[in-house]
């Protein structure tokens, strides 16, 4: 069993930045983000695999940042230059099982959701 409890997110003016916060009981093979904006599916932002290789959607390469600090047992999502499209709801999750990538078939253990609202 893995736990994901989040914190962070809130309201920003669009350029702003935000970081969500992940707090792991331990952390797996594979770490990511995902978001669910309103009435769209939801989607993959970030991935940072056990050996910290990261990977991003194209819609936030170069304004997000994923990374994890081991001493801490937490993951991040450092969100800069946001825009009113990143509003979302902000899943941290974590699987097991081979691979590191933005599907979210494999992720079985997710974090509670945080609001990102970017107003322009």
């Amino acid at each position: 069993q893995v736990q994901l409890v989040q914190s962070g997110g809130g309201s920003v003016q669009a350029g702003g930045s935000l970081r969500l916060s992940c707090e792991v009981s331990r952390f797996t093979i594979c770490m990511a983000w995902f978001r669910q904006p309103p009435g769209k599916e939801r989607e993959g932002v970030a991935t940072v695999n056990y050996f910290g290789r990261t990977s991003y959607a194209d819609s936030v390469k170069d304004r997000f940042t994923i990374s994890k600090n081991s001493a801490k047992d937490t993951l991040y999502l450092q969100m800069n230059a946001l825009k009113p499209e990143d509003t979302a709801m902000y899943y941290c999750a974590a699987h097991t099982s081979t691979g590191c990538y933005l599907d979210s078939t494999p992720y079985i253990y997710w974090g509670q959701g945080t609001h990102v609202t970017v107003s322009s």
